[in-house]
């Protein structure tokens, strides 16, 4: 048997006609080594927010708003494909595919109109079509250079539940479509290129994995073919510790375990998506972070779960910051003992569609504090107020207290609260910068710390901790 690469290419990477010539570049480099390959691409960078915003416009009872979204669709991929494409058969191709998928954008922004709302179903029928145009455009252009490639909907490979944005795979099934349809293909050296982000359920509806969806899809699809490895590319090299642009000293890490990752990608390192690590993790796929215009640079290689049972191995690997985030404070005498308080509180806020971020509460019960984006912050306080109307009433919760423009500081390392000494300098060094923690939370792996700092302290506080880290490297 034949091994197998799947390479995921993401949005930056496709992101102009330069860009795409580069994973072209990188596609034809990948085929002198591998006999079989499968590319995943994602949209456009900027597409999904694109049609997104269409969709929006359109159920506010905006129509000619989106229809001007339509005509900016139009030219941002067809500046690419005039830019890139030669051939005149695959330009008019391309041209013809576009032209059905704006045009079908457009009927579904027309829809939304009419009912002046856009379901979860048809927010993934709108936001399906930057990854079904881009497919084309990279096809035809490997096609032009003597690559036989074919672009292929991964509606067609993965057969998904009915939880619209967010849809799980059907595994079984799952396998069973993509090899019938991809292997094929890899045995007569055919190329597909996949769109990335995209299933559908048994009737045939499109779903959508959920934003990041493109790595999960690769995940998915390198499990059911049985990938020899997968390569994620992105526009860095591989897994930085810490963001380059706050520490200019910040190096990539060689290998990384599962497990951190997960931490990492969870505490808003825009690496990896957590689930894309999860489907692979328990198969025997060597897994890589690549960066798309360095492909000669550094990379990392994802390795199964690390045994920190030696000090050597319990170690800080990186460090990251989650942005624009709201502390939220429930507190009241009258909590304590109380059943159930914690579980209405985080019912409320996931009414809101809040994604929780942080959870802190203190051992005599009498507060639960949590953060949120803060884009979302005003409604999960009113979400509250609401629940807890009666508590308010008799005074049993005193307030609900909001503090904004914070930023969540995470430091990732297995094994880190088995190692008390970093624990004690990771405070240290935060207290010689005069940093301020308003909040503390530890991982439950034990692979992870959280401290949640004011806006203004966050550079402050990576560089610290990044220092920190390269020390005791």
């Amino acid at each position: 048997m034949h091994k197998i690469l799947v390479i995921k290419f993401g949005g930056t990477s496709v992101g102009s006609a330069e860009a795409m010539q580069q994973v072209v570049s990188q596609i034809q480099i990948a085929r002198q080594k591998w006999s079989q390959l499968v590319v995943v691409i994602s949209a456009v960078s900027g597409v999904t927010d694109l049609l997104l915003s269409g969709a929006r416009l359109a159920s506010l009872g905006d129509e000619e708003g989106a229809y001007k979204v339509a005509h900016e669709l139009d030219a941002k991929h067809r500046r690419i494909i005039c830019e890139l494409l030669q051939s005149t058969k695959e330009k008019q191709f391309v041209e013809s595919r576009l032209d059905t998928h704006i045009q079908e954008f457009r009927s579904l922004c027309h829809a939304i109109y009419v009912l002046g709302e856009a379901s979860p179903r048809a927010l993934d029928a709108v936001s399906s079509l930057g990854e079904r145009i881009s497919v084309h455009i990279l096809a035809a252009r490997l096609r032009e250079t003597h690559c036989d490639a074919r672009s292929v909907l991964s509606s067609t490979l993965i057969r998904t539940d009915s939880y619209f944005q967010a849809a799980n795979p059907d595994m079984d099934m799952t396998r069973e479509l993509s090899r019938t349809h991809l292997l094929p293909m890899l045995e007569q050296q055919i190329v597909p290129i996949v769109t990335g982000f995209i299933g559908s359920t048994e009737s045939g509806a499109i779903t959508t994995l959920g934003r990041g969806g493109s790595d999960y899809s690769a995940g998915i699809l390198a499990v059911a073919l049985e990938a020899s490895e997968l390569w994620i590319c992105t526009d860095v090299d591989g897994v930085m510790t810490t963001d380059p642009r706050i520490a200019s000293n910040a190096k990539t890490l060689g290998t990384i375990a599962h497990n951190e990752i997960v931490e990492l990608a969870s505490a808003g390192a825009q690496v990896v998506h957590p689930k894309a690590i999860g489907v692979v993790m328990n198969h025997n796929i060597d897994l890589w972070i690549r960066n798309t215009f360095n492909p000669e640079g550094s990379a990392t290689q994802v390795l199964p779960v690390i045994d920190v049972s030696t000090t050597q191995k319990r170690r800080a690997k990186a460090v990251t910051a989650v942005r624009s985030q709201s502390l939220i404070m429930l507190e009241g005498r009258g909590m304590l003992g109380v059943q159930g308080i914690a579980a209405r509180t985080f019912d409320a806020a996931a009414r809101v569609s809040a994604n929780v971020t942080l959870i802190a509460q203190t051992s005599s019960e009498q507060s639960i504090l949590f953060a949120v984006p803060s884009i979302v912050a005003s409604k999960v306080v009113l979400e509250l107020e609401r629940e807890f109307y009666r508590e308010f009433e008799w005074n049993d919760i005193e307030a609900v207290k909001v503090q904004d423009n914070v930023v969540i500081v995470t430091v990732i390392g297995s094994g880190l609260f088995a190692t008390s000494e970093f624990v004690g300098r990771l405070f240290t060094a935060l207290g010689e910068k005069n940093v301020d923690v308003l909040s503390i939370s530890q991982g439950t792996t034990g692979g992870s710390i959280s401290v949640v700092v004011s806006k203004a302290d966050t550079e402050n506080s990576v560089r610290a901790i990044h220092e920190l880290i390269v020390g005791m490297a």
